[in-house]
């Protein structure tokens, strides 16, 4: 039988991400497997127990150190984006967060290294993610603005804060034929980005507007 905190009672209950899931089909989220992904995934378990009666309530939360979790469609969406020409089995995610985005990954990349630069939410990331037996996960405390490089290149990359501009270090470890999500620009003007390598050169693509936390150096 299944944890009962992972399950969900109420507001947390299979019924509750039933109607999440349906809401992001009329949002236009086509993929069968990253729907069923979000079904199964206890996105209330991400933020502290006192908001998650609103978990699957389609708006970020907070979840301390001035950090949010994206919205249950910036989340779908962003994988959908990463995952649309097909699987990555090697998938660098800048800004663990809560971990939420990353336990996504988890379901549908062969392997996900994340990087989260602050180290309180680096250790709850971390045991929510042991605790849900998500093996394929590797965690960093460092600044994910350098990615990390030792363990690429990658054939994925998600960036779930906003940097100004893309990183030489960064996009250099995007692999031939890898797609990297990423919001970029200022805070008051931020856009999806999908930067593609093909023969070797990188293609911008951009997407639609968003809202994201800027992207920060250094650690805490």
């Amino acid at each position: 039988m299944r944890d009962r905190s992972v399950v969900g009672v109420g507001m947390t209950s299979q019924r509750t991400r039933d109607r999440m899931v349906q809401r992001l089909r009329d949002q236009g989220i086509g993929s069968g497997l990253i729907l069923d992904v979000m079904a199964e995934t206890p996105r209330h378990l991400f933020v502290d127990e006192a908001l998650s009666h609103k978990a699957y309530e389609d708006y970020s939360l907070p979840i301390g150190f001035n950090q949010t979790i994206s919205q249950p469609y910036i989340v779908a969406r962003m994988t959908e984006i990463l995952m649309a020409s097909g699987p990555r089995s090697r998938v660098l995610e800048i800004g663990t967060g809560s971990g939420y985005q990353t336990a996504v990954l988890a379901q549908v990349a062969g392997r996900v290294n994340s990087v989260e630069r602050i180290g309180g939410l680096f250790e709850k990331a971390r045991d929510r993610l042991k605790a849900l037996g998500l093996r394929n996960v590797r965690l960093r405390h460092a600044d994910g603005g350098i990615g990390w490089p030792d363990a690429g290149p990658y054939d994925g990359i998600i960036v779930t804060a906003s940097p100004r501009f893309l990183a030489d270090e960064l996009l250099a470890q995007l692999g031939e034929g890898g797609r990297m999500v990423v919001p970029l620009g200022q805070p008051c003007g931020q856009v999806l980005t999908l930067v593609t390598r093909v023969d070797g050169e990188l293609v911008t693509t951009v997407l639609e507007d968003v809202n994201f936390v800027p992207l920060l150096g250094g650690t805490e």
